[in-house]
């Protein structure tokens, strides 16, 4: 229940009632001391749990508690804010790390004024062991693993260290408590990771233990290629030579190339071979090559090319000759493959001025047929329902190549290649589901007479990235309804999209908290909610995509705390109580009696023993069989307290022993009688001893022991003298 309005309409009644009161409102204070106190102080070990305490005392002239805004601040850095009545606030570091090591001071502002406390210093010694994790822990030579170190409790500026069997192999620098990285397994082997970091502080710098080793098996890539020369290694020009490159029955594929002199003679996956009809400057080392990844195997072989007929050399003799006279020419080769030839398979020509002309040149290349084209996603990724490009292509085929994109069988587009530089590249728009990629397929032709050939959409989609872009976030919260002093969690759901998701949390469109995380619904608590977390609240995710989505607002209402609810309600109670009272005291509704004091007069009964007696009011009318505890307040009780019979002692009453009650009978009035006197007071009538002790019924008659006993007042008397009738008119 919401006691706010009526406490309101209760001042405001009140202020018309006591307009005097307004001038007082604004209340005089001062601030005479602030303390914060840390315990422990000094120098600790990480882990311990620190109390911090800030105490104000402030001295002020008004009913109402002053609100003190309470702010800790860290190396003049405010950690911690709070607003409250309450002339002290409690922090504590649960527990303390390395980042927490520094200067505190405690700050408290109320109303224009403000002062610090005292400034405590806190060295925090020790950093928490950090956890290492390496997927796989099983990788392939050359492959890498991604390694991620991390140590959560800490905070700062961190630098990470990765280490192999003690050798740091890579120092990676973050700005949170946790780096991810790529680690390169080299060689075969067992291999022991471990990691350390640092964190840099102002004016000191910390290194943590070493994390837990996590043992990783290289295991060996048997790639290793295997190169053949066919069909020697020895031949002689103009022999046809295949060199063959393979790796035998590689675990997945990889890719072989084939130089000579860091000259590509020719790449492939798995296996090629390449032929060549030799000359002799084809003599040299070949190199067969196999990579996967960052992981290179190389199978070397030679080859040597024996002319198949020497260079042939010119001879003249003599060297100089004059006009007339006779010379030799000689044209000869001096060594020749007696394998291949003989001596007279040689043929020399010798020419002097002879006239040469060529005809046309017609250069004939035979054209390569187009292979099977593939379809492939431009870029490293595919956001679906946004626009995006296909790439058509074959491995094989010679230009111009013309390349069609279909999509279910239909023709989208088409585009001609006519040079190695140009690409087949497709706009298209959107696509908003993963299967819709099936649909598409691709077709090369470069042969008029030959049907083109087609690719299958089912490679497409195996090995495009695609994204799902995240859907719009529902925030939720529990409780539904908070209270002060509660935790309240704020929970933000997707229905759909491409891990790892950000979710962000936004308070009165100031951000609060973030967290990337692989699945679709993320959670966030603020503990011991108080009244300064009370507001608009809403969530925004995002992912790879880039697309952001913004969830709608909760309205987080903070009730007051149940304690604060029932002071309220005990004030507002008290609050009323006070303006009826007044307002009854103003208008005279409550009169006040002046206190009283009885006189115990006893007068002579009728001397009969027999004689009823009789219990007289002020009106004048006797009543009879009236107990005392009914017609009102006694003169005397059954037991009479020592506390009492002090009082009546004090008062002059004399004591009166073993007190006995009668029961009046109510009788007809005595005409004969004389009348009874008037007064305000209920006298009762009491039978009691005399002092000698209890006398005879006898002795009763004749002395008359019975006797009134009449509680009066001075004014009563005074009244009664007035009514009692002069001696003459009796």
């Amino acid at each position: 229940m919401d006691y706010t309005p009526a406490c309101l309409s209760l001042l405001l009644l009140s202020s018309l009632f006591a307009p005097w009161q307004g001038a007082e409102a604004q209340s005089r204070f001062t601030i005479d001391s602030v303390t914060l106190s840390v315990d422990p102080s000094g120098e600790i070990s990480t882990g311990t749990f620190v109390d911090m305490n800030c105490q104000v005392i402030v001295s002020h002239d008004s009913s109402v508690p002053l609100t003190h805004s309470f702010n800790l601040l860290h190396n003049d850095v405010v950690v911690f804010s709070k607003n409250t009545t309450d002339d002290a606030f409690f922090y504590q570091l649960m527990p303390a790390r390395a980042a927490n090591s520094g200067t505190y001071m405690c700050r408290v502002t109320v109303q224009n004024k403000s002062k610090g406390s005292n400034s405590k210093k806190l060295v925090v010694t020790g950093l928490q062991t950090p956890v290492l994790l390496v997927n796989p822990e099983m990788p392939f030579e050359g492959e890498e693993v991604m390694a991620t170190c991390h140590a959560l409790e800490e905070s700062g500026s961190f630098y990470f260290y990765f280490y192999q069997d003690f050798e740091q192999i890579k120092q990676v620098r973050a700005s949170g408590n946790m780096v991810e990285t790529k680690l390169e397994m080299k060689h075969a082997g067992d291999k022991h990771l471990h990691c350390d970091y640092e964190i840099v502080m102002i004016g000191n710098t910390q290194r943590s233990n070493n994390s837990n080793t996590v043992k990783v098996t290289v295991k060996e890539l048997f790639i290793t290629p295997v190169m053949n020369i066919l069909p020697g290694e020895n031949v002689i020009e103009g022999d046809v030579v295949d060199f063959v490159c393979k790796v035998v029955s590689p675990p997945f594929p990889v890719s072989v190339f084939l130089t000579k002199d860091k000259k590509m003679l020719k790449e492939a996956s798995t296996n090629l071979t390449h032929r060549l009809r030799v000359l002799a400057e084809d003599s040299g080392e070949y190199v067969c090559k196999a990579e996967r990844g960052n992981l290179l195997r190389e199978a070397y072989k030679s080859i040597r090319v024996k002319d198949l007929f020497s260079k042939p050399l010119l001879k003249m003799k003599p060297r100089e000759v004059f006009e007339g006279e006779v010379f030799t020419l000689n044209c000869s080769s001096k060594d020749y493959s007696s394998e291949r030839i003989n001596s007279g398979d040689v043929k020399y020509s010798l020419y002097w001025n002879q006239v040469f002309k060529s005809s046309n040149q017609i250069v004939l290349k035979a054209k390569v047929p187009v292979s099977v084209p593939r379809v492939s996603v431009v870029g490293d990724r595919l956001i679906l329902g946004k626009p995006f490009q296909l790439q058509c292509r074959s491995e094989n085929g010679s230009l111009p190549i013309t390349y069609s994109l279909l999509s279910h069988h239909r023709q989208v587009k088409s585009r001609v290649v006519n040079s190695p530089r140009d690409l087949a590249i497709f706009n298209l728009t959107s696509i908003h589901s993963i299967t819709d990629l099936q649909s598409f397929s691709c077709k090369a032709q470069n042969h008029p007479s030959q049907p083109p050939r087609e690719s299958s959409g089912e490679y497409l989609r195996r090995i495009a990235n695609i994204i799902v872009p995240v859907s719009k976030p529902e925030l939720s919260m529990m409780p539904t309804k908070v209270a002060e002093g509660q935790d309240l969690t704020l929970t933000c759901t997707v229905q759909r999209g491409t891990p790892p998701i950000t979710y962000t949390w936004y308070h009165s469109a100031l951000p609060m908290h973030s967290i990337t995380i692989n699945v679709m619904q993320g959670s966030y608590i603020i503990r011991s909610v108080g009244q300064e977390h009370g507001g608009e609240y809403y969530c925004i995710t995002s992912n790879p995509s880039n697309d952001t989505e913004r969830s709608g607002s909760l309205i987080v209402e903070v009730k007051l705390a149940p304690w604060k609810i029932f002071l309220i309600a005990v004030f507002c109670i008290l609050l009323t109580v006070a303006i009826i009272v007044f307002i009854f005291v103003k208008k005279g509704l409550l009169p006040f009696r002046r206190k009283r004091t009885g006189d115990l007069s006893v007068k002579p009964a009728s001397t009969k023993t027999d004689e009823t007696l009789r219990l007289t009011h002020g009106t004048g009318i006797e009543a009879a069989n009236a107990t005392p505890g009914v017609m009102g307040r006694n003169v005397w009780s059954d037991n009479v307290s020592g506390s009492e019979s002090d009082d009546q002692r004090s008062e002059g009453i004399p004591e009166v022993p073993d007190i006995e009650y009668t029961e009046v009978q109510p009788q007809e009035a005595d005409p004969g009688r004389a009348p009874v006197k008037k007064g305000t007071e209920t006298v009762y009538s009491e039978v009691r001893n005399s002092m000698q002790g209890v006398l005879k019924p006898e002795q009763a008659d004749s002395q008359g022991s019975v006797e009134y006993a009449q509680l009066n007042n001075h004014d009563h008397e005074s009244e009664e003298q007035e009514h009692e009738p002069s001696q003459d008119q009796q």
